[in-house]
């Protein structure tokens, strides 16, 4: 379509899920512009979803056949009436077939042109393109069709270390960075085999690992008129597994000269390939040398952390921006209404991102049903979510949960903001990485502005290390909410109904017991939830209902007290008032306070687990929920510590299971291509 001939829609389809499909659809609300969903069978009662005024079934929960599904998704579009579809990011978005596509079917794409995806979307291609426009490259090799031995020769041409990188991708997918010779083979087969899986595409490019190394990115904006601007940069150093988890905007690293020379540079990097539509250039700059930035590559699509932009862009004096509004409204032909002269940045803005994982096990991801969900709101503070309570957490998608985001005056106030309301966060029913992001927030060095990308890796162990074992408080906390929930509502009539019975002299003794991060407590109450005596024995000892008096281990009882409201629990011990959010499934009770969650397993349950489990041997399990793409192994075969046994893949994220003794197989419990989940057993070994 030509400028001229374009209007804004009246009804545009979100190819996405999630929160980035929320998020869009609020802003078509917003705009008066009808929103169509579409969605797997995994979404049927997702919240985009029920958010939008539209929603229509386009597959199964695989996502090849869902929302990779062109076909499908044309389909919906052209079913519901829509003119325009927004992709979002992730999936569709940067994939110019199905630009084109769009435009064959006469439904306008909201995004750039499929040249300027073809063009950005292919690493190697996009230096070659930039490098002629002027924008600084880091040293390496980016020659298309290189060879494994082509690949091996660009390393040690450039100095080891290196990033090995695929060329149709980014995400982190298929990346790895490489310090010894040595290794250097192996690495060139797995990041082959795991860009292959998540691209379809192989070729891989070699650079320079660049000294702590910082990642700075910029947002920019054009129109179909030629009129392209920047809106500032982003800070996206602190990273796990090459992906961003806290991003800020501005970046406290660059001073101004340095922020309008790489603002400049992204603006003539999005010229040289005509850019359109909302986009960013990112690139690399190393902590010891700020001035010096390098191109690494262009997203053509918005970027998961596009709210900080918005929340600190100035447009004439007015602080705010809509990015999503401004992709709808460049989609329409209209003319950018400002320059780059009346562009400012007014304060700071820090987010985080929540995902569905566990850093304690280097980050693999989790799963299962979301019992209870608390959002924070207050001043300065921005949520972009896309769950609710009862949402399914599997392992067919991304595992992002939602977006935490605060604003402050500067980044001080935004750093405090976005801690209070990380704190008063909630997800329960599935691990997630709430605390650690807290932790990460009061490291010193992110605090003082002086993080690199290296960061996480460095500190990982003690960055985790806060939320292992919850202190007695919350055992106690959870003993109180099994006994509220026992108690009949109302007066007592019974007295046999109080939970503990009853007895001459003092009533009697309840016993809990929980188990933790490999820990177990014993829990002893005595009267009512009201007004009860409480104790925690450690280590647990066993114990008959009755006894008049704790014993052994535990300490002189508490006086403690105990009420809910919804998923908002109140419990008093000695005075001091805690709120807790909870949920209670399958035996197992969820607490959660100042952003840690913990999952306590009544003991009943373990022991049960215990009795089926008991000499099973050497267990070979799988650490997260995905389906398994090797599967090395044979009754009989023998094996040695180390082995590789299994690959599993979940989110596109492969995960190697070695050996951990010398020994026999002696049953095997999965295949290629089987989908198995957190914890299930793969294999046993019959040890040496």
């Amino acid at each position: 379509m030509q400028p001229s001939t374009m209007r804004r829609p009246d009804t545009v389809l979100v190819a996405n899920r999630g929160e980035i499909a929320v998020r869009v659809i609020r802003t078509l609300r917003r705009l008066g512009i009808h929103s169509v969903a579409v969605h797997s069978d995994a979404d049927t009662h997702a919240r985009h979803v029920t958010e939008a005024d539209t929603a229509i079934r386009i597959g199964p929960r695989n996502a090849a056949e869902s929302y990779l599904s062109v076909e499908r998704i044309l389909d919906a579009a052209q079913r519901s009436g829509a003119q325009a579809i927004h992709p979002g990011y992730g999936f569709l978005s940067e994939n110019a077939a199905f630009a084109r596509a769009c435009a064959a079917s006469g439904i306008a794409f909201i995004g750039p042109s499929p040249e300027a995806i073809d063009a950005m979307g292919d690493k190697i291609r996009a230096k070659q393109t930039v490098r002629d426009a002027g924008v600084p490259l880091v040293p390496g090799r980016s020659d298309p069709g290189m060879s494994d031995a082509d690949v091996r020769e660009a390393a040690l041409e450039a100095g080891l270390p290196v990033l090995l990188k695929p060329s149709a991708g980014g995400g982190g997918k298929g990346m790895r960075a490489v310090a010894d010779h040595s290794a250097l083979d192996e690495q060139i087969t797995s990041a082959r085999r795991e860009a292959r899986a998540a691209f379809g595409d192989d070729t891989l490019l070699v650079e320079r690992y660049v000294t702590r190394p910082r990642h700075i990115e910029v947002q920019i904006l054009a129109d179909t008129h030629g009129n392209v601007v920047h809106l500032g940069e982003r800070e996206c150093s602190l990273q796990r597994r090459h992906q961003k988890i806290i991003e800020e905007a501005p970046s406290a690293l660059l001073d101004g000269d340095t922020r309008r020379r790489i603002g400049a540079a992204a603006v003539e990097a999005a010229r040289s390939v005509g850019y359109v539509g909302a986009g960013t250039v990112e690139f690399i700059v190393s902590a010891e040398k700020p001035e010096e930035f390098f191109f690494m590559e262009m997203n053509t699509r918005l970027q998961v952390e596009h709210p900080v932009t918005e929340l600190v862009t100035s447009v004439g004096g007015q602080r705010g921006i809509d990015l999503v509004e401004w992709q709808v409204r460049v989609a329409s032909g209209e003319v950018l209404p400002f320059t780059q002269d009346d562009l400012a940045l007014d304060g700071h803005a820090v987010e985080a991102r929540v995902y569905a994982e566990d850093p304690a096990r280097n980050f693999l991801p989790t799963g299962g049903t979301l019992l209870a969900v608390h959002e924070p709101s207050g001043p300065g503070v921005r949520v972009d979510s896309g769950v609710t309570a009862g949402t399914e957490v599997g392992s067919d998608y991304d595992p992002m949960l939602a977006k935490v985001i605060g604003r402050g005056t500067d980044r001080p106030e935004a750093l405090r903001r976005l801690d209070a309301a990380l704190a008063d966060t909630a997800i329960l029913g599935i691990g997630s990485n709430i605390a650690f992001l807290r932790a990460l927030l009061g490291h010193p060095e992110v605090r003082e502005g002086t993080l690199d990308t290296g960061l996480v890796e460095r500190d990982l162990e003690s960055l985790v290390a806060a939320n292992r074992t919850p202190p007695d408080e919350i055992y106690i906390a959870a003993a109180l909410q099994r006994l509220l929930a026992s108690e009949p509502d109302g007066p007592v009539v019974d007295p046999w109904d109080v939970p503990g019975g009853w007895r001459m002299g003092k009533p009697a003794w309840s016993v809990w017991r929980f188990a933790a991060s490999g820990e177990e407590r014993e829990v002893r109450i005595r009267g009512r939830a009201a007004d009860a005596d409480v104790s925690v024995c450690s280590p647990p000892r066993e114990a008959t209902q009755g006894e008049s008096e704790p014993a052994g281990t535990a300490p002189p009882p508490s006086r403690a007290s105990v009420h809910a409201d919804g998923d908002l629990l109140t419990v008093t011990v000695d005075g001091r008032t805690r709120r807790y959010r909870y949920a209670h499934a399958d035996g197992i009770t969820w607490l959660a306070v100042d952003g840690q969650a913990w999952a306590l397993t009544e003991h009943r349950l373990l022991a049960d687990r215990a009795d089926s489990a008991a000499g099973s041997g050497g267990v070979v399990t799988s650490p997260m929920p995905g389906t398994v793409l090797v599967a090395d192994v044979e009754p009989g075969q023998q094996v040695r510590v180390g082995q590789t046994l299994f690959v599993v893949e979940a989110m596109k994220m492969e995960h190697t299971i070695t050996a951990s003794v010398d020994g026999t197989v002696t049953e095997v419990h999965a295949t290629k291509g089987q989908s198995v989940g957190l914890d299930q057993t793969l294999a046993v070994l019959s040890e040496e």
